[in-house]
């Protein structure tokens, strides 16, 4: 019995899988650098449910649009980490 995936994706689907991918590393090591444990729990929270909501997606468009929504908040979250003197680095 094969192991390969049944439903392989093709080079847009997996251009798109691995920018969602590094938002969601991107995201859970900027939260790291949230210094109240609890506003760490809740972010993670936050963010695993929002990407356990969409993981069925599979609209081209669609998933932009939620990268998108993604970034903006990560560069939201730090921003505030920069304004309030707990992150220094300048990230992109």
């Amino acid at each position: 019995m094969s192991k390969v995936n049944k439903t392989a994706l093709n080079l847009k689907q997996f251009m798109l899988r691995q920018e969602v991918l590094k938002l969601y590393r991107d995201i859970f090591r900027t939260i790291r650098l949230v210094p109240d444990t609890n506003s760490q729990q809740e972010l993670r929270t936050w963010a695993r449910q929002d990407f356990r909501v969409n993981q069925q997606q599979t609209d081209e468009v669609a998933i932009k649009m939620l990268l998108q929504y993604g970034r903006r908040s990560l560069n939201e979250l730090r921003q505030s980490l920069h304004l309030s003197g707990v992150c220094n680095e300048d990230k992109k």
